[in-house]
């Protein structure tokens, strides 16, 4: 320590350099651990420094932890240093950056046309006082003005009357699917799902230990009248088969509750992107159709409005509320609270409503202009108008498919700087059927030309 050279020509006050060179003298020689140091006095005219630039170097490596005293006995250097380390500079060094979203991503909202602006003033009206209620212990079903907020918004767009008490917070489809199949229905059920489907609903419901049945949809979506075993539970998108887009008519809609009353089954409505329909309003849901008997409503945020805000929600029969709640005033509920009332209030002041009907209107016009760039590869695929949504589905043409799968062209896609989901990986049956999911809604008019090229250079390999 008394090798120690101060310069009182730096700019760097005299007792900061003692700190640091101390500091460093500790970290980077022997275990010092326990060793005591000179007293202030001799170090200061060692170091030819006034006492008090030593006592303030010493006082500030206490506060540290790097010393500690010991009455009338002196300083000595603390035990265990080693997790005393500072923080290693990453500076200069390189990272990951965020990967932005390809041409065709599906399924992803254009975030430019998040409402920042409005949004922020929700957040800052909401958290800059909150109110004692936020403060409190929080409900596990969720924020109770969000859930108000969302039975209304249920009832003008989806004609699903229902009460807040039956809405439950989640943060999205993986936590609601592991709220009904582990906290409302208990082991050993068996789920029947649809095939083509969302592909990550056979690994969600496996954790949960739930056996999986899969059915072969048609043009016209589900048909419970394919259901040739005994479940207990059928879990569908009806308003819009996912991934296909096709809607389920009004009778097999009809035929799926018979067969829940029948069997004393569920039915699980995934209600993913209904709100975006291009021609009248949305469809009813079916869970409106029952009443909210034998099923259960699932909705979330991500589509609507952004995917990192990780919010969604459930509607449950009153009959399974009390068993919701017991399991995640159990097990914690995942969903944060901190945009729970923004949220709200965005919803109750119109704001969604008006955000919503901006994005239909943008929507529909880049789903037109991608069915118009596609137009010349008509020998490739078979493409038409969608009423909805936010992707369209382009079977293979038989001519495209005697040469190539699918699933070759979607693993040649990165190639091209292009997102190419292929539908044959959303089915768990054999003989899936062959196409490409081609999400627009993420994407302007210029960057969907371009997709098309590099997809039309991509398939000139086959002669198309």
């Amino acid at each position: 320590m008394f090798s120690l050279i101060l310069s009182k020509t730096l700019a760097q006050p005299l007792q900061a350099q003692l700190t640091t060179a101390l500091r460093n003298l500790l970290l980077s020689g022997p275990n010092y651990s326990g060793a005591r140091l000179p007293a202030s006095r001799p170090l200061s005219q060692e170091l030819s420094v006034s006492r008090t630039t030593v006592t303030v170097a010493y006082d500030q490596l206490i506060s540290e932890g790097y010393l500690t005293t010991r009455i009338g006995g002196g300083t000595f250097v603390a035990d265990h240093l080693p997790h005393l380390n500072a923080p290693v500079s990453r500076k200069g060094q390189t990272r990951d950056t965020p990967k932005t979203w390809l041409p065709f991503h599906p399924g992803v909202p254009d975030q430019k046309m998040f409402p920042h602006k409005e949004w922020s003033r929700h957040l800052e009206r909401v958290w800059s006082r909150p109110s004692d209620d936020l403060l409190a212990r929080p409900d596990p079903l969720g924020w109770y003005p969000l859930r108000e907020a969302i039975s209304d918004h249920l009832s003008a767009w989806r004609g699903l009357e229902c009460c807040p008490e039956q809405i439950l917070i989640t943060a999205g489809a993986s936590e609601a699917f592991e709220i009904i199949f582990r906290g409302l229905l208990g082991a050993d059920q068996t789920a029947v799902i649809e095939d083509p489907g969302w592909p990550s609903l056979r690994d969600v419901l496996g954790a949960t230990g739930t056996k999986v049945h899969p059915v072969r949809v048609d043009d016209q979506g589900f048909d419970a009248a394919q259901i040739d075993i005994k479940a207990s539970v059928a879990i569908v998108t009806p308003s819009r088969h996912y991934p296909t887009g096709k809607a389920m008519p009004l009778a097999r809609r009809t035929r799926l509750l018979e067969w829940a009353n029948r069997e004393n089954a569920l039915v699980i409505e995934d209600d993913y992107d209904s709100e975006f329909r291009y021609q009248g309003h949305p469809l009813p849901s079916l869970t409106g159709l029952d009443g909210l008997k034998r099923s259960i409503y699932l909705g979330s945020f991500s589509k609507l409005l952004s995917p990192a805000l990780r919010i969604g929600y459930l509607v449950l029969p009153e009959a399974h509320v009390s068993a919701a709640r017991t399991y995640l005033s159990r097990y914690g509920a995942r969903a944060s609270l901190i945009p729970q009332p923004a949220l709200a209030n965005f919803l109750s002041s119109g704001e969604f409503a008006i955000h919503l009907r901006r994005m239909r209107r943008t929507y529909v016009k880049r789903q037109a202009h991608l069915i118009s760039e596609l137009s010349s590869l008509c020998d490739a695929f078979e493409v038409s108008p969608d009423p909805s949504g936010m992707h369209i589905c382009a079977p293979l043409t038989e001519k495209l498919a005697r040469q190539i799968t699918d699933r070759e062209i979607s693993l040649l896609g990165p190639e091209h700087g292009l997102h190419l989901r292929a539908l044959s990986s959303h089915a768990i049956l054999p003989n899936a059927p062959q196409g490409l999911i081609l999400g627009f809604a993420a994407f302007n008019e210029q960057t969907l030309t371009n997709g098309v090229k590099e997809l039309t250079q991509l398939l000139t390999k086959f002669n198309f």
